[in-house]
């Protein structure tokens, strides 16, 4: 601890006359050696003696490193000057309202300088380490994007402020460390910038195209020349050709009409064409299975040719389809924890389990996500992401016990991807285009010219699928709870007058707010017993909409 005069180093620095020079020396060989530290305190004739008072701790604080300096303007004229630790810090006096003071060995001390009146001119808490002054500068031309204090204290550098990433801090405290030696300890504070949080969005788009075409003759044939029945089928049953029935007409004896004796030959008569109708005079075409077939045009034509009953049908088919998919799921997880997702349903599949024992088990089928984010040093996202999507088809379907389980049509990716916050990648895609032709046909008249096309019909087929997995993952923090908007908010339930009058299933409107739970008035006890309700907290407020005065209910405000 020094206390130093500073009279004797003012006429020593300063460049003043010989006058003023001669007058100080004078004053101060009068002066005792050693100046006093404090007047001699006159005692109060009261029984209590008065109290010293203390003065204010430091508020300004010196930062040196060892072997440098710093200049202070003082903002008034000291006459005094007190040193706490002079091994940590010297302090000189070039004048009356200016100070050096000089960083000697790491650690801290205290700096007082008074006037004569004994007020406080400047006071401070001097710190002093190895290289500290240059610990900062060092951080920010490492790392420009954070922000990092560092402050000495008793041979410790302490690292406060924000960096981007957590392996920053680390980095950080290494650098420190190798800039102010092994004799210094450096302890970090530093916190991450970077959310722990990752908010994946997944974009499944699919597009897939149908396109059928088939073209098929069907021919049935019947020759009654001679009592032999001749018949060709191609293609699918349509109909039939038999005799005419004539099970509506009345049976008349027609043995005058042809010169026969009288009861000698009955035959069917027709009173509209007022004749008799001959065995096997006409055959009777049966098309009722026209248009069994969905999407199909059936054009049909039946009559005799070359003594031969035909009928054909010509069936013409076409159907052309278009299925679209898009499914964006979202879903939000911490740094190296996995979150699933599924938008969907579950199908029961019996199992056997022998001696006659079935058991049940469910199979997931929708859009289903499910993902494991790691945040790196350097904000970029390392992701393993498995979405799916899958749906019910009759193709593959199994038939067990009279029950039919369908089938499952899954388009499924599953990769590590490593992405940036906002940066989006196609981890998956298909490309799918199938043909397929058929041909039936009769062996040999199948492949006779233009007549073989009565014996034979193709199908065309072609099915074309295109699928888009695309990601994108976001680093994300919690937001405050009244910033998320709701597809419900605003919404209520229709009155029973708007419901029956106005014929509305609903009532609200966009952007108010949504019902929240409000608190009951605390209640206190008086001294004579009676409750007496508190006024409610500001958060159980009344709302712009309940009449001034009238204090909310307890539940949800609505």
């Amino acid at each position: 601890m020094r206390l130093t005069n500073v009279s004797g180093s003012v006429a020593a620095h300063s460049a003043l006359g010989t006058a003023l020079a001669a007058a100080l020396a004078a004053g101060l060989a009068m002066a005792p050696a050693e100046p006093a530290l404090a007047a001699p305190v006159k005692r109060s004739t009261a029984s209590t003696p008065a109290r010293p008072r203390a003065l204010p701790a430091p508020q300004e604080t010196v930062t040196l490193s060892i072997g440098r300096g710093q200049l202070v303007n003082l903002p008034g004229t000291m006459t005094d000057l007190f040193v706490a630790n002079e091994g940590v810090a010297d302090v000189q006096v070039k004048s009356n309202r200016q100070l050096y003071v000089f960083g000697k060995g790491a650690g801290e001390t205290t700096v007082y300088a008074t006037d004569r009146a004994g007020s406080v001119v400047w006071s401070a808490t001097v710190r002093v380490g190895q290289n500290i002054a240059s610990v900062g500068s060092m951080l920010k031309l490492a790392m420009p994007e954070a922000t990092i204090t560092a402050t000495p204290m008793n041979g410790v550098v302490l690292l406060t402020g924000t960096v981007a990433s957590p392996d920053d801090v680390a980095e950080a405290t290494r650098l420190a460390q190798a800039f102010v030696g092994e004799g210094v300890q450096v302890v970090s504070r530093l916190k991450s910038a970077t959310p722990l949080q990752v908010n994946l969005q997944v974009k499944i788009a699919e597009v897939s195209r149908d396109f059928v075409k088939q073209v098929g003759a069907n021919l049935l044939s019947r020759d009654t020349t001679g009592g032999f029945l001749f018949g060709i089928a191609q293609g699918r049953n349509f109909g039939s050709i038999a005799n005419r029935s004539v099970a509506g007409f009345p049976t008349l004896d027609a043995s005058a009409s042809f010169g026969l004796p009288a009861g000698s030959l009955s035959l069917p008569f027709n009173p509209a064409t007022n004749s008799f109708i001959l065995p096997n005079s006409g055959a009777e075409y049966n098309l009722s299975n026209l248009g069994q077939g969905a999407g199909r045009t059936n054009i049909a034509l039946a009559g005799k040719l070359l003594g031969l009953d035909l009928a054909t049908v010509i069936d013409l088919a076409e159907n052309n389809g278009l299925v679209t998919t898009l499914a964006n799921p979202n879903l939000t997880a911490l740094s190296g924890e996995t979150a699933s997702f599924l938008a969907g349903g579950e199908i029961p599949i019996p199992q056997s389990q022998g001696l006659g024992a079935v058991s049940v088990e469910y199979k997931q089928y929708g859009v289903s996500l499910a993902f494991t984010p790691f945040v790196l040093s350097d904000g970029r996202i390392s992701l393993r992401v498995r979405p799916e999507v899958s749906q019910l088809t009759t193709a593959g379907s199994v038939t067990l016990n009279g029950f039919t389980i369908p089938g499952l049509s899954t388009r499924r990716a599953e990769t590590t991807v490593e992405l940036g916050s906002g940066q989006s990648f196609m981890i998956g895609g298909l490309l799918s285009n199938a043909h397929n032709n058929s041909i039936d046909k009769a062996p040999g008249l199948g492949d006779l010219p233009i007549i073989g096309a009565l014996f034979r019909s193709n199908s065309f087929r072609r099915q074309e699928t295109e699928l888009v997995i695309v990601v994108t993952p976001y680093l994300v923090k919690p937001v405050d709870a009244s910033a998320i908007k709701l597809p419900t908010d605003g919404y209520k339930a229709a009155t029973d007058a708007q419901r029956i009058l106005l014929g509305q299933s609903n009532d609200g409107r966009t952007g108010e707010q949504r019902p929240v739970p409000t608190m009951a008035p605390p209640v206190t006890q008086r001294a004579d017993g009676a409750p007496t309700t508190a006024t409610p907290p500001a958060a159980s407020a009344p709302s712009a909409a309940r009449p001034q005065g009238e204090a909310p209910a307890p539940g949800f405000s609505f």
